[in-house]
């Protein structure tokens, strides 16, 4: 039961994060891809303590260290996500980034030595096949947004397990807090040295900035930590991979990329691959 549950928590806030891949496509008009970044985790970790009151000030170095080790992570995967979204589509972002699926299972065999079980492989097969139907980039080629992004998916699927270790053992909230800092005040030193520093305050770019900082991640950064670790690594990847089905959705609407009638199917596919997870290891 208590699976069920943190898995339904993980796929409501894997419909909160598909949005953020248009509203920091829009973001990005008005900010440098780094100082977005600060200012929606540094707004997070102001509020965070507002929302989950506690002694944050008092921590044990291993919680101190592995909130440390995850917010390097978590900042590393969010830079080369928002820096790529400036070069490539929201669509091929939102499909290049669910690569994490595929990505997660090698991750945790090299980090855990354990193997994903027949149900996970069979539901992580079905997604990847849907998330290349749902969103491929077919004849665009390759371009540099692309790679980042994709590097941003190697570094997420280490995050998710990490992440589904270090929850286990340490306060979610102190963790939680740790990250958030962590990736904001790292986008603060990077900055000056890999991009010029802009940004126009915008209407637009203040709703970007409560949507990305309030919904996207204080709520949702905590959710995660705090229910990942009632499931697997490779099961909560497979969940994940809804993202980009929100995301083509949204992004349909918002700049008028249409997948077509194949692109439906691989969205039927990813969610026949999460459906298929569940049920053959249940």
């Amino acid at each position: 039961m208590n699976s069920r549950r943190a898995e339904i928590i993980l796929l409501s806030i894997t419909l909160v994060w598909g949005g953020t891949f248009a509203v920091v496509k829009f973001a990005l008009s008005d900010a440098s891809p780094l100082a977005f970044l600060a200012l929606r985790f540094g707004i997070a970790a102001i509020i965070f303590p507002l929302i989950y009151r506690g002694n944050y000030f008092s921590m044990d170095r291993g919680t101190l260290i592995s909130g440390i080790f995850l917010g390097i992570l978590l900042m590393i995967g969010f830079a080369f996500q928002t820096v790529g979204l400036k070069y490539t589509t929201a669509s091929k972002s939102a499909f290049i980034t669910g690569l994490l699926v595929a990505l997660t299972p090698i991750a945790q065999a090299v980090i855990e030595k354990r193997l994903p079980t027949k149900g996970s492989l069979t539901g992580v097969g079905l997604v990847a096949l849907g998330l290349f139907l749902l969103t491929s980039p077919g004849g665009q080629g390759i371009n540099i947004g692309d790679i980042l992004t994709f590097l941003c998916a190697v570094s997420y699927a280490i995050y998710i397990v990490y992440l589904d270790i270090y929850s286990k053992k340490h306060d979610v909230s102190k963790l939680t807090f740790l990250q958030l800092a962590v990736t904001s005040v790292l986008s603060i030193a990077v900055a000056p040295f890999t991009e010029t520093i802009h940004v126009d305050f915008t209407p637009g770019f203040f709703g970007a900035l409560a949507y990305t900082s309030i919904l996207a991640t204080v709520f949702a950064t905590y959710l995660q930590t705090k229910y990942q670790r009632d499931t697997t690594p490779v099961h909560a990847a497979i969940i994940y991979s809804m993202e980009p089905v929100v995301a083509n959705f949204i992004a349909f609407f918002a700049f008028g990329e249409f997948v077509g009638y194949i692109g439906a199917v691989g969205g039927a596919l990813i969610v026949a691959g999460l459906l298929t997870s569940e049920l053959m290891d249940k």
